[in-house]
């Protein structure tokens, strides 16, 4: 029921919402057609695929390195809680590779439907999600993996995937 509420919330409600105000308020990001109908449908489509990987890679990655899932998103339990701090795969390059994964997503609708309203939406999404990720979903993983949970914090971007050597605190 949990990974039912994910997929309808993130998959379906948002891109929706993302859309339909696409419609309703049709100011561009980019105003020549050019850019619109070729360079940017391109970019768009490798941005997309970029995070739709990293959405599937770190799934898999959490069941079965990490024994579990992603616990809970919004107060709602999606599926057990990992049993093991998941830092290999996608892990090794941004703490949230999902989130990196879904914003990939919606701002590749916004580049596709270049739409400004739209990046307005997603840029306040990323917002809210940073928020939560450090209000909610460090908290639980400190509690959870204690000083593991440090270190990799300290070599590890929280979203965006940067290698470890460039971010690390030497």
């Amino acid at each position: 029921m949990g990974y039912l509420t994910g997929v309808g919330i993130f998959v379906i409600a948002v891109p929706a919402v993302i859309l339909l105000s696409t419609q309703s308020i049709s100011w561009e990001i980019f105003s020549n057609p050019e850019i619109k109908n070729d360079l940017l449908i391109v970019f768009a489509s490798l941005v997309f695929f970029w995070g739709l990987i990293f959405v599937i890679w770190s799934n898999i990655s959490l069941l079965v390195k990490g024994k579990g899932g992603p616990t809970e998103g919004l107060g709602i339990s999606v599926s057990p809680k990992t049993k093991n701090l998941v830092i290999k795969g996608p892990y090794r390059y941004t703490r949230n590779p999902m989130v990196f994964g879904m914003l990939s997503i919606y701002y590749s609708i916004v580049l596709f439907l270049n739409s400004l309203i739209g990046l307005v939406i997603v840029i306040v999404i990323t917002i809210v999600a940073i928020i939560y990720l450090k209000t909610s979903e460090e908290k639980r993983l400190l509690k959870d993996f204690d000083d593991a949970y440090v270190q990799y914090k300290q070599k590890v971007s929280m979203i965006i995937p940067i290698p470890n050597k460039l971010y690390s605190k030497n």
